[in-house]
């Protein structure tokens, strides 16, 4: 028989991990989402556009794994999908974690994966951490590149995005959140970050500020991309 939390446990654990989060700094502004499952076809998710330190009950959202809003009336955060394929394909999952924990998020942006035995805490408590293909945030693409790893991995980093833990309970997977950012601390103190980012491409920032339109977003100006820094250092070295 499979045994899961409460509602109001679900609920409780959550707001917990949100503030977490929050006050350890692995999440900036409305950063980050965190899920729990109550049963073979219900999980409650944080909402969209909410800073996951100042979260209310009221806020959060109970879906089933189809993704229809079972109760709540705010918004599931745009991430939601991600999280919902993780419990899809492996019903172990309990919970999920999502953040971006600055250390673990250089890691990931330079693609390089967590996979050198430095702490005896990692082998035992967390394990190799690969990197996923890159993928637009809240994309169906982004659920897919978790696919390869959620049966034999505890975590992976996002490429260009953050970090994203799993676990048999919600203390388990934010756990692994702490876990994963002191080893990616420990291994940028020893030097395994000496390696270029790798920037977005043009097409791929394109598609970013087109999703920060449709959120209502009309400033900020567009960063430079791949081939802009690439074109600025062949310009300085000529």
């Amino acid at each position: 028989m499979q045994v899961y939390v409460t509602d109001t446990e679900a609920k409780r654990l959550i707001l917990d991990i949100g503030r977490r989060l929050y006050e350890r700094q692995y999440v900036a502004a409305n950063d980050g989402n965190i899920s729990v499952r109550v049963s073979e076809n219900r999980i409650w998710v944080t909402p969209a556009g909410v800073s996951k330190g100042y979260m209310t009950e009221n806020m959060l959202v109970c879906m089933d794994l189809e993704g229809n809003v079972r109760f709540g009336t705010a918004k599931p955060s745009s991430e939601t999908g991600m999280h919902l394929r993780l419990y899809r394909e492996n019903p172990a999952i309990r919970a999920v974690v999502h953040a971006h924990p600055v250390t673990a998020t250089s890691f990931a942006v330079a693609r390089v994966p967590l996979d050198t035995a430095l702490m005896t805490e990692s082998v035992l408590g967390l394990g190799v951490v690969p990197v996923t293909e890159y993928a637009v945030t809240g994309s169906p693409e982004i659920a897919e590149s978790v696919v390869p790893f959620c049966r034999d991995y505890n975590a992976v980093l996002l490429a260009n995005h953050g970090a994203l833990t799993w676990g048999a309970d919600a203390m388990q997977a934010y756990y692994r959140m702490e876990t994963l950012e002191c080893c990616a601390s420990v291994m940028k103190n020893l030097g395994y970050l000496n390696v270029p980012p790798h920037v977005l491409t043009r097409s791929q920032v394109y598609e970013l500020l087109e999703l920060r339109e449709r959120q209502g977003v009309f400033t900020g100006g567009t960063p430079l991309c791949a081939e802009d820094l690439a074109k600025k250092y062949q310009t300085s070295k000529g």
